[in-house]
């Protein structure tokens, strides 16, 4: 087995059972990609076992911090197995759920999402990608599917040194293959393309947010709503499930606001209720603004601005203007739903950010909750990281 050593001092948080090791923290050693490494610190003693990644600043993603566990295809299969149970406790209301949370379920690297009998796998690091058809394996047994799909196409593989990879990694051998289901989310209907769409296919971690949107439109009567950065139009679906008379979608992508304009009819809704709208949200929150137009309630779920620390400050002012923007377009006693997923944005840089907002637009507002991603995304104690959606909903005095 190989080991890593660590410079003085450097042992810290892996002591703290924090996963990761950066390349400043280590004084000697190396392996190939994806190699189990035995992490030793400065004065030789046990820490932990790891996953080692060469082109990676995060050199080693811890494994486990038992010096007597092994890491072999069954620590991979008790993992799987832990996290399957997890989900199946929380009675999701929906056939689509998150099942593998990388570090949050001991995996780091790997997230995995079930669409009904379909599994959808991103393998993220150098360490899942070399355990990938143990993980497979275990990942089938675990769930009982059938199907597993690779959708290891993000661009955090570049920095693994790790080329995109997407395709059928398991299935019958007269499955036809087909990527679009069709998923159920609190009654409704939302259609999926495990190639195509965003992520795995889509973006389960607002599922709760989405079912909390719908009952507070619901409660507050807001007829008129606009969805920024709509995607497929899971949040104009809710809102239109709440009783909103007239709901605008807002996307850059055509195709996406096709498959919202689809959501709506699919949910029974009447098409004339809905209008998609292919522009910049920026551009259209201004326009809005320009033309005196309100609106009853606004969500903003915009794409990751700050995917690092170093990154917020011009993150900040992209998020500060566009929560400004909406604070004017609302009505007085509207609701807005705003979110970040930015890594380098914290919950409370956020509140900031929102708070800085209302102050241009020389507004205040009540923060009735404060809004995170749905409970089979967990975080734990020991990786706050994990903690990255972040959402605020607010009633405009």
């Amino acid at each position: 087995m190989k080991s890593i050593r660590l410079r003085a001092g450097k042992e810290r948080s892996l002591l703290r059972r924090h996963p990761w090791v950066f390349e400043g923290s280590i004084a000697s050693g190396k392996a190939d990609p994806g190699e189990t490494v035995r992490i030793d610190a400065h004065d030789g003693s046990f820490l932990a076992w790891g996953a080692y990644s060469p082109a990676s600043q995060i050199r080693v993603r811890a494994w486990s911090f038992d010096v007597a566990e092994r890491v072999d295809a069954s620590l991979f299969a008790r993992r799987v197995e832990r996290a399957v149970a997890l989900r199946a406790r929380l009675a999701i209301d929906s056939d689509a759920q998150r099942l593998v949370h990388g570090e949050a379920d001991g995996l780091p690297g790997l997230i995995v999402d079930r669409y009904g009998d379909t599994l959808s796998a991103q393998f993220l690091g150098a360490g899942v990608e070399r355990w990938k058809p143990a993980i497979a394996e275990a990942l089938l047994a675990a769930t009982g599917c059938a199907r597993l799909y690779e959708r290891s196409d993000a661009n955090v593989r570049e920095l693994e040194g790790l080329p995109s990879a997407t395709g059928w990694l398991r299935r019958p051998a007269a499955d036809e293959g087909a990527t679009e289901l069709t998923i159920r989310e609190h009654g409704w209907q939302l259609k999926v393309d495990v190639a195509e769409g965003h992520k795995t296919g889509y973006y389960l971690d607002q599922r709760d947010n989405r079912l909390r949107f719908m009952q507070l439109v619901r409660q507050f009567g807001c007829r008129r709503v606009l969805n920024c950065y709509s995607y497929t139009g899971g949040f104009s679906v809710a809102a239109l499930a709440g009783g909103a008379q007239q709901v605008i979608s807002v996307d850059s992508s055509g195709p996406a606001l096709a498959r919202a304009s689809e959501h709506v009819q699919l949910n029974g809704f009447d098409a004339a209720r809905h209008e998609a709208l292919d522009a910049d949200v920026n551009g259209t929150l201004r326009r809005h603004l320009e033309l005196g137009a309100s609106f009853d309630a606004i969500v903003l779920d915009p794409p990751k601005f700050a995917p690092t620390a170093a990154h917020a400050e011009r993150a900040s002012r992209a998020y500060k203007d566009i929560n400004r923007l909406a604070l004017k377009l609302l009505v007085p006693g509207g609701l807005l739903f705003t979110f970040s997923c930015s890594g380098g944005v914290d919950a409370a840089l956020f509140h900031k950010i929102v708070a800085g907002a209302g102050l241009d637009a020389g507004v205040d507002g009540y923060l009735l909750e404060r809004l995170e991603a749905a409970p089979d995304h967990p975080t734990t104690v020991n990786f706050p990281e994990g903690e990255y959606l972040k959402g605020l909903a607010i009633l405009k005095q």
